[in-house]
């Protein structure tokens, strides 16, 4: 064992790892582009961009350039009382791409805090004025996070057994699929009539950690149309979503109706700095405007706005007005699109789906154990031993590449999968 994974088992604690039985993690000591390199030199091509963020790939120049300018101007400042360039522009260029009626930008640190803020906006929307609308909708197997807030309006079973006793209330619909779209709505429908309903929260389209489960834009119209119509703040969680992965720069671009907040991070600054944006409209903001500082929104985090995960955020942007990356998106996505269709035909595999640079593929799982699938662990270590870095969702194998992987290499992850399922799932 190496000194680095010597004081790797000795001081470090890792995230979503049973450390009792997980494996030597990889001593990782360089990226650049699609790769990872281990210390050794191994290199495994990164097929999840590193939990799902990292859409350009690995050390891209001019996102590195760009901080390092920022860090001789301005490294961090504190942002209550205080602006600078880098936020405003940020501000004004992410408002420039969203639709209406979305208009104000509320800066934060990943993921889970943008939705926590976004939960937050919705419930005080309604104290400000008065009303007791305390409730929740949210859509079954969702995952929004893992701080308390984010849990609450997520699956219950996975990892939150410890703490359900600290959630708050919600009400879950099941997942849409074709079939139960009326009965869905007609829920729905009733549910909002009670008037107790402050939110409704989902990931638009697809379901991350659910396996990558995917649903029609028709249905989330539909949806967010009818919690409106009963003046229910609706709340796109794009984190995962966004930064074109469905195929458009946000899933939202595919819906009609569009949402009252949505939660942007991971790609926001191509994957490099940790930073969330809650973004809401002029009406959620206004609701806040008051004599009494008790009504202000008194949320904050020390590196609220913090100039240098600005200015990444900024050179993302710079690389999504570039063709190359818009075409690079649209290759991804029809090599996708073929391999789903070739791949659905092998013994084992339940469902092949696709959309934008996603494609899942869920396999047989006679255990029905879903995340907690012994294949995960099977799979994990068979891509791994063959220089692939892929993490299945359970019984689902997915590649979600960054936008600089070649077609060469896309097809050799295509290869190591097509092997697997027929290594687990031999025919006759």
């Amino acid at each position: 064992m190496s000194d680095l994974l010597n004081r790797d088992q000795k001081y470090v604690w890792h995230p979503f790892t049973q450390m009792q039985t997980a494996p030597e993690p990889l001593p990782i000591v360089r990226a650049k582009d699609a790769f990872l390199y281990t210390e050794d030199g191994r290199e495994y091509l990164d097929c999840n961009s590193s939990w799902w963020v990292n859409i350009h790939g690995h050390g891209n120049e001019y996102i590195a350039n760009a901080i390092s300018t920022q860090l001789k101007t301005l490294d961090h400042v504190i942002f209550a009382g205080v602006t600078h360039p880098a936020a405003v522009d940020l501000s004004e260029r992410i408002i420039g791409l969203l639709p209406d009626p979305l208009s104000r930008v509320f800066f934060s640190d990943d993921g889970s805090t943008s939705v926590e803020v976004a939960l937050k906006m919705a419930f005080q929307f309604w104290f400000n004025q008065g009303a007791a609308r305390h409730r929740v909708l949210a859509l079954e197997g969702a995952y929004h996070g893992d701080t308390f807030g984010a849990m609450s309006v997520g699956q219950r079973d996975y990892f939150n057994s410890p703490f359900e006793q600290f959630f708050f209330d919600v009400d879950f619909l099941d997942f849409p699929v074709a079939s139960n779209h009326v009965q869905l709505l007609s829920q729905a429908n009733e549910l909002f009539s009670t008037n107790e309903f402050a939110a409704l929260i989902v990931e638009p389209l697809v379901q991350g950690s659910a396996g990558m489960r995917m649903y029609a834009a028709s249905f989330l119209d539909k949806l967010t149309a009818l919690a409106q119509k009963h003046g229910v703040k609706v709340i796109f969680d794009e984190v995962m979503t966004a930064w074109g992965r469905t195929g458009t720069l946000f899933a939202m671009d595919q819906c009609q109706v569009k949402p009252d907040i949505v939660c942007l991070s991971k790609g926001l600054t191509g994957g490099v700095l940790p930073l969330g944006l809650t973004v809401a409209s002029d009406e959620m903001y206004e609701a806040f405007l008051s004599e009494e500082k008790v009504k202000a929104f008194l949320h904050g985090h020390s590196f609220t706005g913090n100039p240098l995960c600005c200015a990444a955020a900024l050179a993302n942007l710079d690389l999504f007005e570039k063709q190359d990356t818009r075409d690079n998106i649209t290759r991804i996505s029809n090599m996708h699109q073929q391999f789903a269709i070739e791949i659905a035909a092998l013994r084992g595999v339940t469902d092949a789906r696709h959309l934008g640079t996603i494609v899942a593929v869920e396999l047989t799982d006679l255990s029905n154990k879903a995340y907690f699938s012994s294949l995960r662990d099977l799979a994990y270590d068979f891509f791994i031993q063959r220089g692939f870095l892929i993490r299945p969702c359970g019984n689902v194998i997915f590649l979600n590449p960054p936008y600089c992987i070649t077609n060469e290499q896309l097809q050799q992850a295509y290869k190591v999968i097509r092997q697997f399922i027929e290594k687990t799932f031999p025919v006759d």
